[in-house]
Formats: C-alpha cells, structure tokens, sequence
C-alpha cells in the first residue's frame, strides 16, 4: 500500500470515530462551551472536517488553500452532513495523492515542509481535537461513546 494510501487507512480510523461521536451528542448542546473563548461543540466538529478539507487540498495544489466546504450549520444533522461531505471528499482527494505530493514543499504560516509532514500533521490535529469532542461529549452527558479509533473486524 502507498504511503497515502497508508494513511488514508489511518485517518479513517480516526474520522470513523468523530462521525460516532455525532450520533452520541445531545442536539440541544451545540453551543456548549467548555470555557468562554473555546469553540462550541457545534464549532468543533466544523473546524475538525474543515480543517482537514483545508491540510489535503493545499498539498494537493502545492500552496496554502482554504477549505471548500461550508462552515454553516444549525442542527447536529446539518454536521453530520458537514463531517459526511468532509470524509467523502477527503477520501477522494487522498486517492489522488501521489509521492509528488508528498515531497513537494508546502508553506504553512512560513513554515515550510514536505506535504508528508502536513499530511501528518492534519491527522494529529484531527486526533488532538476529537480527544476534546470525547471531553465535550463526556461533560453534555453522553454516556456510550466509542473506542478512540475505527477496530477491525474480529474475524
């Protein structure tokens, strides 16, 4: 498997388990805040699958790109749909991903690195930030939430 491909495999794992959370959240607390300058619950899961739209497009064109998807919502359906569009285009964006995209040098807020290493950057953000949906979910009163990636199958 290519190196994209391997961490396609990787990311689903982990976006497998932000779209699980949704189904846990209770639809009345999307504007819960933890603290005041932290982003609501409904603002957390915009900025996890735009974010990650925002980290595959700009590797793909080789220069910083801001995310196509929409940032709008108002019910836990309309982020389901926004996390639903975000897993469905990255997964194509990743199929497209070549070792020249990889190595290409992108510039991120004057940092500049490989795609490889945005490439893995964006999966530690998305990680980092659904620790903090697990924590959220936790303090709105959900009780069953997932395992923190996607299991295998047992047999």
């Amino acid at each position: 498997m290519s190196e994209a491909g391997q961490q396609s495999h990787r990311w689903l794992q982990h976006r497998g388990v932000v779209q699980q959370l949704l189904e846990e959240l209770d639809p009345g607390r999307l504007d819960y805040k933890p603290w005041p300058d932290a982003y609501s619950l409904g603002a957390l899961v915009v900025h996890i699958a735009t974010s990650s739209d925002m980290f595959l497009r700009s590797i793909t064109k080789g220069a910083f790109t801001p995310p196509a998807l929409g940032s709008s919502y108002e019910t836990i359906d309309d982020l389901k749909e926004l996390v639903k569009q975000s897993t469905e285009s990255g997964t194509a964006v990743f199929a497209e991903l070549s070792d020249k995209h990889l190595e290409q040098p992108l510039d991120f807020n004057g940092f500049i690195a490989p795609g490889k290493v945005w490439l893995s950057n964006m999966i530690d953000h998305e990680i980092h930030h659904k620790g903090q949906l697990f924590t959220y979910a936790r303090s709105v009163g959900a009780r069953k939430l997932p395992f923190f990636i996607v299991q295998p199958s047992k047999e």
